[in-house]
């Protein structure tokens, strides 16, 4: 007795597809029976997949490998393109089987490939049926083209919208939480993290219904051109029919671009705000995965070649002690030069001690900052920056209003929101006035301006407010300038000091 297999497959699961995959099913119990001789082992059958690969076709996979275990000695298909529509797998895989001992008969075909001829009969067919595919998936994006053109949405729809029929509705309470997500980035500029943890204390789920939400989702969400009602298609393509791998669409297809395309939910004003926020913290940020925490250094050392900030990464040395080293992570710059943070405060108290001016004048000028930055002066200045921040938010929600960017009671619910933070502001700013601290201890103060100045103390926090910029150079150069001073101190990393010099001229470049 042969064992015999059949395997038969249909490309998509509709209804008529479906009953042609039944009759197969029959067609072959069928004539296996009706053959002496021959049982059949099993009917391999693949329903709704793509001929052009075999990648997701389990049913073809199993059947190769009981193939290979011996289970069976013949495999019947209707034919060529219902065993394969690429060229190279039919070749392959019928080479593979033949190795085995094991025959592929091809029925409306004619071909078996045991016979002497048959590679050359199934290289014809195999390449008919991969150029029928060819024009098949031709004429699918030509029609998916036409319908794209004519408004038709392909792909899902976003949070906010539901999608019927090729067609985007708005659902109402999705849409209210993506109009709070514009404007606390537009409007009151949070970041997308700190929108993330309000919603999260909102106790809003994510699309996902997952109670957490993603700053990266966010910026997605942000970015989405259908919020404000427009419509662009094909951002994705799909190159080659035969591995139906997909890909960003960088320029080799036409857009498909429809304005004013679906109902918004966003009004473009808003809208075109908010991308220009995006546009601007993406300059101002450095490098995607910035810290979020502000060091004393923050801001104050950068890249000569660049211009921009170095930033922090915790580093452990060979004796498990933690220190912050500093460089620029900006793509296509990254000179590859890194400080320690005591490598600068060590430059800095160098400078200090060749300061060309005389010891009272610098005392005087560091007992000021000193002083200047006590806690008391240092928190009034915070909130009365603070209270000027959100004085302008408000203004800004009722410009936002008056020119229709944002509805009548979005105005209301952000203008409840800001006249509160305005009074509890104000209410801590008189409690401070009131509860006037004491003059600063100034024995306190000249007593640090010493140390420092002699170089016996590790003051970080008067160094830090004298120093105003420090830029390291690809050539290992470090450039200290001071606040208020008219001098720069160059360095060589290592540490090597240089001599003070009058102006912009380092040392060294006479």
């Amino acid at each position: 007795m042969k064992s015999v297999a059949a395997y038969c497959r249909v490309s998509t699961d509709g209804a008529d597809q479906a009953s042609s995959f039944d009759s197969q099913k029959r067609f072959f119990d069928q004539y296996i029976r009706a053959h002496a001789g021959w049982t059949l082992y099993r009917i391999y059958a693949d329903e709704g997949i793509s001929g052009t690969s075999t990648r997701h076709r389990a049913a073809f996979l199993q059947m190769l490998e009981d193939a290979r275990a011996g289970k069976f000695q013949l495999i019947l298909t209707k034919e060529v393109s219902r065993f394969s529509r690429n060229i190279l797998d039919t070749i392959a895989y019928t080479r593979e089987l033949k190795r085995f001992g094991i025959g592929v008969c091809f029925l409306n075909d004619g071909i078996h490939t045991l016979d002497a001829d048959a590679e050359l009969r199934l290289s014809i067919m195999a390449s008919l049926a991969q150029e029928e595919s060819r024009r098949t998936s031709s004429r699918v994006k030509w029609g998916q083209q036409r319908r794209m053109e004519q408004g038709v949405v392909f792909g899902r729809a976003p949070y906010g919208y539901r999608l019927s029929h090729g067609v985007l509705d708005i659902c109402p309470e999705e849409a209210e939480v993506v109009r709070h997500i514009f404007c606390l980035y537009g409007l009151e500029r949070k970041s997308v993290r700190a929108i993330a943890h309000a919603l999260e204390a909102e106790g809003i789920p994510s699309p996902s219904g997952h109670p957490r939400w993603s700053a990266g989702y966010l910026v997605k969400l942000l970015r989405n051109e259908k919020y404000v009602g427009d419509l662009v298609q094909k951002k994705t393509i799909t190159p080659d029919y035969l591995s139906h791998a997909r890909r960003r669409n960088c320029g080799e297809e036409p857009l498909v671009i429809l304005r004013e395309h679906h109902p918004p939910i966003v009004p473009r004003a808003l809208w075109e705000r908010v991308q220009e926020e995006l546009s601007a913290r993406r300059l101002r940020a450095p490098s995607p995965n910035s810290p979020g925490r502000t060091y004393p250094l923050s801001g104050k050392i950068c890249c000569a070649r660049c211009g921009a900030p170095f930033l922090p990464r915790q580093r452990t040395d060979s004796h498990g002690r933690v220190y912050r080293r500093w460089s620029c992570q900006t793509p296509g710059c990254r000179p590859g030069i890194t400080l320690r943070e005591e490598q600068v405060y060590d430059c800095l108290r160098q400078a200090l001690a060749t300061l060309p001016l005389p010891e009272q004048h610098v005392a005087e000028m560091i007992g000021t900052l000193l002083r200047g930055s006590l806690p008391s002066e240092t928190e009034r200045l915070r909130l009365e920056r603070e209270l000027a921040g959100v004085e302008k938010k408000l203004d800004q929600v009722l410009d936002a209003c008056f020119s229709g960017q944002i509805t009548q009671r979005e105005c209301d619910r952000l203008c409840r929101h800001y006249r509160q933070t305005v009074k509890q502001l104000q209410t801590r700013l008189e409690e401070l006035r009131q509860s006037a601290v004491s003059p600063p201890d100034d024995g306190r103060v000249l007593t640090r301006i010493s140390a420092l100045l002699r170089r016996a103390g590790a003051d970080d926090e008067a160094c830090l407010l004298l120093l105003a910029k420090a830029s390291v150079g690809a050539d290992r150069r470090l450039t200290l300038q001071l606040t208020g001073l008219p001098y720069r101190w160059t360095f060589w990393l290592p540490c090597r000091r240089m001599s003070a010099t009058d102006g912009d001229a380092p040392s060294g470049e006479r």
